[in-house]
């Protein structure tokens, strides 16, 4: 079994200029300084996912390629907006599809004992928390190993500079240690 770490890093956001996207970025970067450690993105707006309709045959080539990204990987990182105090629909959409069994796979495939880290950010003092515990909820479901330590970053919007990092250093600590708790999981998991 290989030491190495593959982490895809995927926000529920379409936004190009999402600050989700740049809190998962910014904790893939600090991951990725990690010894063993290789992050690659996973980006919904570049996929154009169609809505999930099990009337939709053959499964679309976005699809496939979601399902391959995220197979691929030990472990995720997932910054999620809050959207009406839930999940966003992309994401939630994200995870229909790649829910789907093909080719003989079952159908948890994409999820099967992936270690989670979880993220959310938005403009409110709370961060998207709300949204991040329904996140949590379908990801388990699903039998994913979410890590109990999460971060949800508050005034999001305000909390980047000019080259996507946290200007606070608490508020960075924070978001780092998420990472690290999901790298340092699924290290465990992977030796056991």
């Amino acid at each position: 079994m290989s030491d190495q770490i593959r982490v895809g890093v995927l926000w529920g956001s379409l936004r190009k200029d999402s600050m989700n996207k740049k809190l998962a970025r910014f904790v893939a970067r600090k991951v990725s300084e990690l010894d063993g450690v290789e992050t690659r993105e996973i980006d919904l707006a570049e996929l154009d996912l169609p809505m999930y309709s099990e009337d939709i045959s053959p499964m679309p080539d976005s699809v496939h390629k979601l399902r391959d990204q995220m197979i691929a990987c030990d472990a995720l990182i997932v910054a999620s907006p809050e959207y009406n105090g839930s999940i966003t629909g992309a994401l939630k959409n994200a995870i229909d599809w790649a829910s789907v069994g093909r080719d003989g796979d079952p159908p948890r495939a994409c999820f099967q004992g992936k270690v989670v880290g979880m993220l959310a950010s938005s403009p409110g003092a709370i961060g998207g928390l709300r949204g991040m515990r329904h996140v949590r909820q379908i990801l388990t479901q699903l039998h994913c190993v979410v890590v109990p330590t999460e971060y949800a970053l508050g005034s999001g919007h305000e909390a980047f500079d000019g080259d996507g990092k946290i200007t606070d250093s608490t508020k960075a600590e924070l978001a780092t240690n998420v990472g690290a708790e999901m790298v340092r999981i699924c290290r465990a998991l992977k030796s056991s």
